[in-house]
């Protein structure tokens, strides 16, 4: 069985007959957007595994976190979001970067530490950024991320812009009280944020069951009257799909903030530094990957559907290859950052001397 939370624990009271698939924004679905879908979870672990390999290959330093076994969660949540809506994330950021449309070849090269990457070769893996994607990271302290995306929904209030924010967490960072903080604030000042926590249920390597004390991570919103839910099964992308668009409807329409747990799992370990299954046996890792693996259930159904042949399946694998491929080409070939620019894209004023207005140094040689 999963070991992922007590049996006895008690989640909102749901119809029995709920059917992910005929929800109102997953009904109207057409055939491109399934495919699509489809392709986006499948670059997504192609990349994935491509990474490992340039890791193993010791073509990338530091932590590499990877999101196999999730991509279903990046892809629905981000396949709702309306044009004025952003996100932000923790540092098991890359599913989350592609699910936005990011370019393998400058997140690669950000893992390769090059200068072609998105952030300029200087925050690797873990520190993905693209503004003009809405996407604000990519952060590497645990929690960390969670006002930050409260102040992004402020912002969003006060300009008076019909957005919101999903403000992605683990597990793990639930017990932070930056977290609380941040709900206390949501709560308090009705902003439109959306926290989701994905629930891959180890936390760093310890199970939430021994690390996190409650019936659910989600309903500990109710202490701060803020609406809640659990996406049980967070490897079907129609139920994640449904869930978030009701918390983004209500954070557009009445300014309301809500917390989403959304159960998933990883199949790699909390980095791939780290050890898979000294925490867990490898039978449960296998039996998810044959019984709930994201991509190969959704690709069940839209066979069943009649809208993947073995013929598209082929090609939009080929292709996601290819392009995780050339990614690492890309990267390998690119330049890495020179001494003078680690002051650059620091200080703004430091980038921009003619407006300089402070006074004193901004280094220390």
């Amino acid at each position: 069985m999963i070991k992922k939370t007590p049996s006895s624990r008690k989640t909102e009271v749901t119809d029995s007959g709920y059917d992910a698939r005929q929800a109102p924004v997953n009904a109207k679905l057409g055939r491109d957007e399934k495919i699509e879908f489809f392709r986006d979870m499948l670059r997504i672990r192609r990349f994935e595994e491509r990474c490992l390999r340039s890791y193993q290959g010791g073509k990338i330093g530091g932590f590499l976190h990877l999101y196999i076994g999730q991509e279903s969660v990046a892809v629905g949540c981000v396949s709702v979001m309306g044009g004025d809506d952003h996100i932000i994330t923790a540092y098991r950021d890359h599913g989350h970067g592609l699910a936005v449309g990011m370019g393998m070849n400058e997140m690669m090269a950000e893992n390769y530490g090059k200068y072609t990457g998105c952030s300029k070769g200087k925050g690797g893996s873990m520190h993905y950024f693209d503004p003009s994607r809405h996407y604000w990271g990519g952060h590497g302290i645990v929690g960390g991320q969670v006002p930050l995306g409260t102040g992004i929904a402020y912002a969003l209030k006060y300009k008076g812009i019909k957005g919101a924010c999903l403000t992605f967490m683990g597990d793990g960072a639930v017990n932070q009280g930056a977290v609380h903080e941040s709900y206390n604030l949501a709560a308090l000042w009705d902003l439109p944020v959306v926290y989701i926590i994905e629930n891959n249920g180890y936390s760093m390597g310890t199970s939430q069951e021994r690390s996190s004390a409650g019936e659910s991570l989600a309903g500990r919103a109710a202490g701060y009257g803020m609406n809640w839910s659990i996406v049980e099964n967070g490897h079907d992308v129609y139920e994640v799909r449904d869930k978030v668009s009701k918390a983004l409807k209500l954070a557009h329409d009445q300014c309301k903030p809500s917390v989403l747990e959304i159960r998933t799992y990883r199949y790699r370990g909390h980095s791939v530094a780290d050890p898979d299954s000294t925490y867990r046996d490898k039978s449960e890792i296998e039996e998810y990957k044959s019984t709930k693996d994201p991509i190969m259930l959704y690709q069940n159904a839209l066979v069943a559907e009649g809208v993947l042949t073995d013929e598209i399946i082929k090609k939009i694998d080929d292709s996601a290859r290819a392009e995780a491929e050339t990614s690492a080409q890309f990267a390998e070939q690119s330049p890495y950052p020179t001494l003078e620019d680690i002051k650059k894209d620091v200080y703004w004023e430091v980038d921009n001397p003619q407006d300089k207005k402070s006074v004193g140094n901004l280094f220390f040689d």
